[in-house]
């Protein structure tokens, strides 16, 4: 009978041999993954995250990451807007793969093609933006991004782009300086508006008070009251008071003079 002596490298064959089998066979999927087994380089289906057991030199399993990817722009692009003006941009771009299998299959790279795609569409798209929609209505620009590539990742690739968005656009300085001046002009424009519609408002103000007083001598008296009242606070002003029936006699008198 052999002794385990004997035995033992045996023993470390087999068990050098389970290794061999059964290390790759052992695949651990993430909770943020899933695994795209290919059989004999067809399809076999997707493994959800924990522990899984596949065909040894048969099955290769792929790894798909499903969290949201945040892709920014390496550097500023240069666009030519629909009114010829060039922007310098800046873009950040969140998307996430929702069908394993289709980003396994259907693209070489679905990382580096939907980054390709938002670039090409990012400068199609702002290219046939006016500079004022791009700043006043960046909103609008953003979804319209969104949208376009979400159609061209969605379907064929499954890649779900969730939000685009432009973060800076950088004028040139001379239009920014224009756009300096055009701001100022319309502010000092603004406040002549306001200026002129006061003074008309207080001319017709002033033009019912007229009415009232003339309709309303008493009224003119108390107001000369009020006056020589306000007046009187000031303590270097002497006042001489003086009825206003002998201002209007005086007054009276000096057009009959002049009359004759």
């Amino acid at each position: 009978m052999a002794t385990f002596f004997e035995l033992l490298p045996w023993i470390g064959l087999v068990i050098v041999a389970s290794v061999a089998i059964l290390g790759p066979a052992i695949k651990i999927v993430t909770q943020w993954e899933r695994g795209v087994v290919l059989r004999f380089g067809k399809l076999a289906g997707t493994r959800k995250p924990g522990f899984n057991l596949i065909i040894p030199y048969v099955d290769r399993m792929i790894k798909i990451d499903m969290r949201t990817v945040t892709w920014a722009l390496t550097e500023r692009q240069e666009i030519i807007t629909r009114d010829n003006v060039t922007v310098h941009v800046d873009a950040v771009v969140y998307f996430n793969v929702f069908d394993a299998e289709k980003a396994v299959l259907n693209v070489e790279e679905y990382k580096t093609a939907t980054e390709q795609l938002a670039l090409t569409t990012l400068r199609s798209v702002l290219g046939q933006s006016d500079l004022d929609e791009l700043l006043a209505h960046r909103d609008r620009v953003n979804e319209r991004l969104r949208d376009i590539i979400d159609e061209h990742t969605e379907e064929p690739w499954g890649v779900r782009v969730s939000l685009v968005e432009v973060k800076d656009a950088l004028l040139p300085e001379g239009m920014q300086r224009a756009m300096a001046r055009q701001a100022e002009a319309e502010r000092e424009k603004r406040a002549k508006i306001i200026h002129a519609e006061g003074e008309y408002a207080a001319a017709e103000t002033l033009k019912q008070a007229a009415d009232i007083m003339a309709s309303q001598p008493i009224s003119l008296q108390l107001r000369y009251l009020q006056t020589l009242v306000e007046m009187s606070g000031e303590k270097n002003a002497t006042i001489i008071p003086l009825p206003l029936d002998l201002l209007g006699s005086i007054a009276q008198a000096l057009r009959a003079a002049a009359s004759e």
